[in-house]
């Protein structure tokens, strides 16, 4: 198989690259290799769009979850150090 098919159809290798490039950049090779594939392969494009809309979703929900503090209750604080004490009885 020549190399440029072994480009064309490996969509594992697109995957990888795809999921590579959102955490780091890719090499100039690397960023071709991806270009080329995802021009033929629906599929890769679609897990491309996907695995963007869900990286945003989850950095979007970190960084909100980092802005509001979570605190707990006077009362579940309480009752958690009356079950340790008990537990270690």
């Amino acid at each position: 198989m020549s190399y440029l098919k072994r480009i064309i159809y490996n969509c594992k290798q697109a995957t990888f690259l795809i999921e590579k490039k959102q955490l780091k950049r890719l090499s100039f090779r690397e960023e071709i290799e991806m270009r080329i594939h995802l021009r033929g392969c629906g599929m890769c494009k679609l897990y491309n769009k996907q695995s963007h809309v869900i990286n945003d979703m989850v950095q979007q929900l970190f960084q909100d979850s980092m802005k509001n503090e979570l605190k707990l209750d006077d009362s579940f604080k309480a009752d958690l150090q009356a079950r340790i004490e008990e537990g270690l009885r």
